[in-house]
């Protein structure tokens, strides 16, 4: 598990990097989606709907969430542990399945406390290892 914590967090290239890129493109394009239909007043059951709110939110969780794993891929040093960037990439990945599963179905609002937990516990390690991952 060290070589791959140590090749997840290091690199040639982090993962973090590749998530968020990914994340970002991703919310480009749900953007573009979204865009075909936001003129209609009752595109996804209009625009007070949890179905309409929910693709919104998935939305912008993309574009945050990949800024956020970005960030961490291009900060100073490596800030959280391995672990730390594992949870916040799946933070990343979950919390927009969430919120579009949830504008599909609003039985998935349930499931919404897996993506929290993960990024909460992300911020945790990313507090507890401090700006420079405990190195100074």
């Amino acid at each position: 598990m060290e070589v791959f914590g140590a090749w997840l967090i290091e690199g040639p290239i982090p993962l973090n990097w590749r998530v968020g890129w990914g994340l970002l493109m991703l919310s480009f394009v749900t953007g573009a989606l979204l865009g075909l239909g936001f003129h209609k007043p009752g595109f996804l059951g209009g625009y007070q709907s949890l179905r309409r709110r929910m693709a919104r939110l998935g939305h912008i969780a993309l574009a945050a969430l990949g800024m956020l794993n970005l960030l961490y891929a291009c900060g100073p040093s490596v800030a959280i542990t391995a672990t730390g960037a594992g949870l916040l990439m799946a933070g990343g990945v979950t919390m927009p399945a969430v919120c579009f599963l949830t504008a599909w179905r609003e039985s998935f609002r349930h499931a919404f406390f897996v993506p929290v937990l993960l990024l909460m516990l992300a911020a945790v390690a990313a507090f507890a290892a401090g700006p420079w991952g405990g190195a100074h």
